[in-house]
């Protein structure tokens, strides 16, 4: 049987990507990736120039992304009949003993998209997953600062969460990352004033990327933020 490969291409650049990453890349017969429909994808982006002429793309388009709340029981209805797709012809490929490189950014196993086929995958057909950079160690990175010293906790937050939670969580960390902001910031924004972390909070568009921006959050005055967009505050921990 073949395999099937979760690479992960890590924050954006691709000299940040791994060798092992990079020797799979270019050696793939059959690359799989995310993207919206109508769109080239982050991924395939990321990878430009780094695939072979011969080989075959396999686009796996969102059904939904932001179009309806993840609480509406359709968004789960329709992401689960999308990853069932997408597993059967990966699995397709794989019984026929074809290898295919799944490309994924920042780590597969940190809030990606793979994770929802490797639960699907596991089972039936060899899979191995190639870790990476995470986004948010290349957003912290950018901003020229430790994001924890000595025994500072670290918090990562979903802005998709409750504002009750999100003050909550960030009253109680000493360090903190928050992703998936989007049409979440001004909640984000209100919830890192209750917990009194918002002057110190940093907000990174596109980290590692040729349009990488880095400022102070209480600089940055748009309504909806860029996907890749995320929050940081530095922890202020024991040092010597």
């Amino acid at each position: 049987m073949g395999t099937i490969y979760g690479v992960g291409l890590g924050p954006g650049d691709p000299d940040l990507m791994s060798v092992r990453a990079d020797r799979l890349l270019r050696g793939a017969k059959h690359v799989a990736y995310f993207r919206k429909p109508g769109r080239t994808g982050q991924a395939r982006k990321i990878v430009n120039g780094m695939i072979r002429d011969d080989a075959v793309e396999f686009p796996m388009e969102y059904p939904v992304t932001t179009e309806i709340p993840v609480t509406d029981p359709r968004y789960n209805a329709l992401l689960a009949e999308f990853y069932e797709h997408c597993t059967a012809r990966l699995k397709e490929l794989a019984d026929q003993g074809e290898d295919v490189v799944v490309l994924c950014e920042g780590d597969p196993f940190f809030y990606g998209s793979f994770m929802h086929l490797y639960s699907r995958l596991r089972d039936v057909v060899p899979v191995e997953v190639v870790p990476a950079i995470t986004g948010m160690s290349g957003a912290w990175t950018a901003s020229g600062d430790p994001i924890t010293w000595g025994d500072d906790v670290l918090t990562v937050l979903m802005g998709t969460l409750p504002e009750e939670v999100l003050a909550d969580r960030m009253a109680r960390t000493d360090a903190l990352v928050v992703m998936k902001i989007g049409r979440n910031i001004d909640k984000v924004k209100r919830a890192l004033k209750t917990a009194g972390l918002f002057d110190r909070a940093w907000i990174v568009e596109y980290a590692q990327m040729p349009n990488q921006t880095v400022r102070k959050l209480s600089d940055a005055c748009t309504e909806v933020t860029p996907y890749f967009s995320i929050i940081i505050v530095h922890g202020q921990g024991r040092r010597p």
